[in-house]
Formats: C-alpha cells, sequence, structure tokens
C-alpha cells in the first residue's frame, strides 16, 4: 500500500502568526504588590445535605452552576470503567423527557449542560437560569437510563481503549499511574477491554444509587442571579434528591518508591519517539506548610518556558518541543512528582541523563535571587488575573472546603509566596524531587533507544503496555534459510490478491472517518488514486464546514489547499511525489534497491524488517511473517536540522474486487497521531482525471 496518503496531515492545523517587536533587554519594572480582598458566598444547606455556595456577579448576564460530589476515591476492580458509564449516560434525558427533547431544548436556551460520574455543570443566561437549574436537577435525580445509550457508550469507550493503544502518550500515563500507586490504588487502576465487557446496565444503576448523592455534595452557583431566589430556588428544585447511606471507604496506601534509581521501559515498536518520565510518590496536601515553596521550585525546575529542564533539553540541546515537570497534591496522602518530556529516539539516553543532572542542579545549587524574583512574578500575575472571574472566588471557596484550608488561605496566598526563600526552594527540592528513588518510565521503540540507555549504567526492568513484568524484548531475530527480499516481496503480493488481480485495479476511492490528536470536531477523508498515471487526490472535511483541506497530484504537479490558501507544490516536493512509487508499490520495486535486513518483533508478532532505498531516503517496511501482509512503514525527514520520524500502520485488511486492502490506517508523526478508518473502498468506479486537478 501507498505510505504518504496522509503526508500534509500531520500539519492540518499547523497556522502562520506575527508578532509585533519589542525590546526584550529592557526588564519592565514590578509594579505595586496588589492587596487581596475576597468577596465571601453566600452559603445554605438543603436538609439532604447538599451545600450551595452563591456568588452574585451582575456584570454579565449569565449564571453557571458546579455540582461537585465529593466521594473518596474507590477502587472500581474488575469492573473498572463503570464511573466513566455512569458520567457519560447521565445527562441524557430524564424519565420524564426524552433524549432528543431534552437536548433539543438545551440548544434552543443557548445553554450547556453536562455531566461526570462525580460532578455537573451548566451554564446559560441568567432569565434562562430558572429553567436550566431544572433540567439539572431533574437529570441527576431522575436520569434515564437506557440500555440502548448504555450500549453505545460501551462500544464507544471499547473503541477508544483500542485507539490509545497505539498511543505513546496514552501508554506513558497509564503505565506510569499503574506502576507509581498499584493497580488496586484508585489512582492506578485502569480501564480495559475486558472491565468495559464485564458491566452491565444494573451495574450502573447500583454505582449510582451508591455514591451519586447530596450526602457530600456542593452546589456552586456564580453570576447574575439573587441570592434569596437561588436559595429558593435550589430547595424547589434538589429537596427531592435522597439522601443516600453513608459507607466508610478504605483507601490503601499507594506503592512505595522504589530503593534507588530504575528505568521502566515500555517497547512500541510504532514509536517515533520516545515518552519520558521521572516520576516519585510524594504526599503533599494543600495546607501543608511546604505548599508555597513547592510552587516555587517546581516552577524553576519545569514549571515553565524559562525552566531548569525546558532551557536544557529544548533550547540547550533541541531534544523535544518541551519539558516540564509538576507536583501533585492529594488529602489522602497519594501524589506525584514527574519531570519529563517526550523526545526524538535518538536522544532518549541524553534526555534522561540532562533530566537527572537538572534536579540535581536545583537539589545542590541555590537558585539566583532573578530566578526566584521570576517565579514568584509569574505566580503573583497569574492569581491577580484569575481573580477577576467570579468562577475563581467560588472554587477558592470551595477548595478551602474541601482541603480544609484556613480561611484566610487565599487571602494571605500572596503573602507566602512572596516569603519563600532560596534555602526554602533548595529544602523542599530534596524532599519532595527523589529522582534517587524515582521510576524513570520511558515508553519508546525499543530496537531504536535500549542499546544506549543501557550504557547509562541504569537499571532497566520491562514492562508490557498494561503494566505487566515482561522479559527484555527480543530486538531482532536472524533470518531463515531460504527467505530472501524477493520473496517476502512476492510473499506480500500473493497475500492481498496476486499480480493478476492488482493489474486490474485502475482506480481507487476510499471514504471513511478520521482523527487528530486534539481536534474535537468529526472529520472525514476522500482519497482518491488512479493508478498508472500515478495520481492522487485527498480531501479533508469537517462536519459543519465542509473542505477544510486537500492536496492533488496529477502525476506531474500539484498542490495544497487548506482554509482557503492554495499552494503549490514545491520543486523538492514535486521530485518526492515522482520518486514515489504510488499504490501497491512492492509491484513497482526495484529490487536491487530493496535489503531484507531482519526479523523484529511488532505487538508480540514476527515481521520482516525490509529496507527500501527510494533516491536519497530509506524507507522500512515490516510484513507479518505469519500472513505476508504489510502491517507498518517507518520514514524520516530532516527538518530544520531535526530529523522528523513517520510511522504509518495499516489493519483490518478486507477483499475489495480479490484485493486486499486496509480499512484501518493510522500515522504518527512527531506528537501527532491521525487516524483513519475507512468505511467504504471502491475499485475501478468514482474516479476521473478531473479529480486530480
Amino acid at each position: 500500500m501507498k505510505t504518504k496518503i496522509t503526508a500534509l496531515l500531520a500539519v492540518l492545523f499547523l497556522s502562520i502568526t506575527a508578532t509585533a517587536q519589542i525590546d526584550r533587554s529592557v526588564q519592565p519594572k514590578p509594579g505595586p504588590a496588589p492587596s487581596i480582598t475576597l468577596e465571601v458566598p453566600g452559603e445554605f444547606e438543603l436538609k439532604n445535605g447538599l451545600k450551595v455556595l452563591v456568588v452574585e456577579n451582575h456584570k454579565l448576564p449569565r449564571v453557571s452552576y458546579s455540582l461537585t460530589i465529593d466521594n473518596k476515591p474507590i477502587v472500581e476492580g474488575d469492573k473498572a470503567g463503570v464511573s466513566s458509564m455512569l458520567g457519560a449516560l447521565l445527562g441524557n434525558g430524564t424519565t420524564s423527557i426524552s433524549k432528543d427533547q431534552f437536548n433539543e431544548e438545551i440548544d434552543f436556551l443557548g445553554a450547556r449542560l453536562s455531566f461526570g460520574s462525580s460532578n455537573a455543570y451548566a451554564s446559560s443566561l441568567s432569565k434562562y437560569s430558572e429553567r436550566i437549574l431544572e433540567l439539572m436537577a431533574d437529570a441527576a435525580i431522575n436520569p434515564l437510563f437506557s440500555e440502548e445509550e448504555f450500549q453505545k457508550e460501551k462500544d464507544k469507550m471499547i473503541e477508544n481503549i483500542k485507539s490509545s493503544d497505539k498511543s505513546v502518550d496514552a501508554i506513558a500515563g497509564r503505565v506510569g499511574t499503574a506502576l507509581s500507586y498499584g493497580k488496586k490504588h484508585p489512582y492506578g487502576e485502569f480501564v480495559t477491554e475486558e472491565t468495559i465487557n464485564n458491566i452491565t446496565l444494573d451495574n450502573v444503576r447500583a454505582f449510582y444509587q451508591k455514591y451519586f448523592n447530596p450526602n457530600n455534595a456542593y452546589l456552586v452557583v456564580v453570576g447574575d442571579v439573587d441570592f434569596k431566589t437561588v436559595e429558593k430556588q435550589v430547595k424547589k428544585y434538589f429537596k427531592n434528591w435522597e439522601k443516600g447511606i453513608d459507607f466508610t471507604t478504605n483507601l490503601i496506601n499507594p506503592s512505595p518508591n522504589v530503593p534507588s534509581t530504575q528505568i521502566n521501559f515500555v517497547d512500541m515498536p510504532n514509536a517515533v519517539q520516545s515518552n519520558i518520565s521521572l516520576t516519585n510518590n510524594v504526599d503533599l496536601k494543600m495546607n501543608d506548610e511546604d505548599y508555597h515553596a513547592v510552587l516555587i521550585a517546581n516552577k524553576i525546575l519545569g514549571g515553565g518556558f524559562n525552566s531548569y529542564l525546558n532551557m536544557n533539553l529544548r533550547e540547550e540541546h533541541g531534544y523535544t518541543y518541551g519539558a516540564r515537570s509538576s507536583v501533585g497534591t492529594s488529602r489522602y496522602g497519594a501524589s506525584r512528582f514527574t519531570a519529563g518530556a517526550a523526545v526524538r529516539n535518538m536522544v532518549t539516553d541524553s534526555a534522561v541523563v540532562q533530566t537527572l543532572k537538572e534536579i540535581k542542579r536545583i537539589k545542590t545549587e541555590p537558585v539566583t535571587a532573578q530566578e526566584l524574583k521570576n517565579a514568584k512574578s509569574k505566580y503573583v500575575g497569574d492569581f491577580v488575573l484569575a481573580l477577576e472571574s467570579p468562577q475563581t472566588i467560588a472554587r477558592y471557596a470551595l477548595n478551602i472546603k474541601l482541603n480544609n484550608l484556613p480561611k484566610d488561605f487565599y487571602k494571605t496566598y500572596l503573602e507566602k509566596i512572596n516569603a519563600v526563600t532560596a534555602e526554602d526552594v533548595n529544602r523542599v527540592a530534596n524532599k519532595y524531587f527523589k529522582p534517587e528513588n524515582a521510576r524513570i518510565v520511558i515508553v519508546g521503540k525499543g530496537s531504536d533507544v535500549i542499546s544506549n540507555l543501557e550504557k547509562t549504567g541504569l537499571p532497566i526492568k520491562y514492562f508490557d503496555t498494561y503494566a505487566n513484568p515482561v522479559e527484555k524484548p527480543v530486538f531482532s531475530k536472524p533470518i531463515p534459510e531460504g527467505v530472501t527480499a524477493q520473496s517476502v516481496i512476492d510473499n506480500y503480493i500473493k497475500a492481498i490478491g496476486g499480480k493478476s488481480n492488482l493489474d486490474a485495479v485502475k482506480t481507487v476511492l476510499m471514504s471513511g472517518d478520521v482523527k487528530i490528536d486534539g481536534v474535537p470536531i468529526p472529520l472525514t477523508a476522500e482519497v482518491k488514486y488512479m493508478i498508472a498515471s500515478n495520481k492522487e487526490s485527498v480531501e479533508i472535511n469537517a462536519e459543519g464546514m465542509g473542505t477544510i483541506m486537500k492536496q492533488k497530484w496529477n502525476g506531474t504537479t500539484g498542490y495544497a489547499e487548506q482554509q482557503g490558501m492554495k499552494r503549490p507544490l514545491t520543486e523538492d516536493q514535486i521530485a518526492e511525489k515522482k520518486a514515489e512509487p504510488g499504490l501497491f508499490a512492492e509491484t513497482k520495486f526495484d529490487m536491487n534497491n530493496v535489503e531484507l535486513e531482519s526479523i523484529v518483533d511488532i505487538n508480540g508478532k514476527d515481521h520482516y524488517k525490509v529496507k527500501v532505498t527510494l533516491g536519497e531516503d530509506n524507507v522500512y517496511r515490516f510484513y507479518d511473517v505469519e500472513t505476508g501482509l504489510l502491517t507498518q512503514v517507518e520514514s524520516s525527514k530532516d527538518v530544520q536540522g531535526q530529523e522528523i520520524k513517520s510511522v504509518v500502520t495499516y489493519n483490518n485488511y478486507s477483499p475489495v474486487n480479490g484485493v486486499q486492502i486496509p480499512y484501518g490506517q493510522t500515522v504518527v508523526t512527531g506528537p501527532q497521531t491521525i487516524a483513519m478508518n475507512f468505511k467504504a473502498i471502491k475499485v475501478n468506479e468514482g474516479v476521473t482525471d478531473a479529480d486530480f486537478e
């Protein structure tokens, strides 16, 4: 199959911005320290336990309602995902209003209403405030749990799990929390296809009855409202919310930190970069005396663009787009310090060494007066800016209650930030940043990075993508006698239908859905080929927006068009397109430029690794030893002095006119993942020469 049908999709949402020129050599003079005056919300409580906080703000005719149910974390065990299922089903109608009617009314009011398993949020114009509050209460108290919606959400969750199994970042998050906290801890357990299949609608109902109740609930009301009116309305609509049975949750302790620094490695053969996360558990609460000092220490280490980590890994060495650190807080003694980045495969070991270097630096060397001043200024600015939002006042009031904070916590916030000293930074860095007891969780392509990681001298333990310990993978196996590059290619051509069937294919039309990381709007793709003349057309459409990107290639020249801007292909791009073998590339290979290198493991299956030289570029193609099918293609380009690697994976082969074609194709380029699921593929119909102009 062709390997570059999504070549321009990787830059689909890049835009060009211009910034004004300013004199950055002159530092602005600091203004006077602001005095903080926080409005105290009005409060009342219902008999069922629901506590209500009201912040009146009449600047705009809008109101918002935030519901929080403050239950302790729980372990869902073999039904992990039941809480997510509850959150997906809530807010989809009530026992008295159908899903369609419910959603139509919300749209008509120009309102927003969303639910989670332990929260809800609604907002609207203040003139509709009572109705949106009524709808929110009705959805919370009288949810419509239908078997049809349950099955839809179940299928959707399983599909998301399958998609995340191809994401390096998703795997890193899952394995990192599982190893840090333990799989039986609420923060460490994860959802799998098996646990989702264990869940029934009755399980969701039971979970709702036990955990979604007003016992520990808070409703925060912010906006153009009157306290007495809110009190009357909340009592009217939430008084029938029945109090649940009190229960005790025994929260187990998280896994202990490791006794010494170690690498925990997960092999992802399709990874184009490594996700690195150095992590150790910490016990930090918002009401701890160290809290403000930890904020400043983390800001200096990896909490901003000018931090130690980012200036080293990004600015000095160019390993990554950004390096960061963070420190979590928890009332339950379970949070983490993390530091890391996503880096190019070839510099994975160097990035580990430099990360350890910067953490050691903040633990052993005093921070400068300027570094300390800059970190404080950032917090002061963010804090003061946040006070412009009335939601901030309400959130602060809720934080005080949930985290057992002193009533003047936010009034004295800046005072405590400004009181942090260089000695405090060093002290808390040594207390909470513990590389000597840290796991360095790395998810990446083992065949590219392990040999250099072993040279760091750090012990390496291996895990699968679900945090189970495994033996060190075998990255290369000997080639059996008699197997050659020619026999692998011949076997592939036979596996997808044979040369005669391939020769009968003149055109191909593929259409389906597209998912791009970070793009919430539904996308569809239409891809067309004219085989003999090596013509290609790619069009991406967005729901409600029409065609947002297209690329045309007529065999001689072409163009790319995005958001109405049409750009002809450059000379280099034209040369590259002409060098490409096109669809069913194996039928056109010059075997003098094809080399069988080894047998490698990809997702537990042996694959022939074949190097194909196209002009000055080397492309690696991987064929399943058992089926003969092409499952993965790797290529790389030099962009502004940096190697950018792309990996295309193929799955779900199905026959079309006697030819096996992959309906599933995923492209990973740098930090971006593009997944295409073709719904329809037509051969020798629906394509004309005009499609490529």
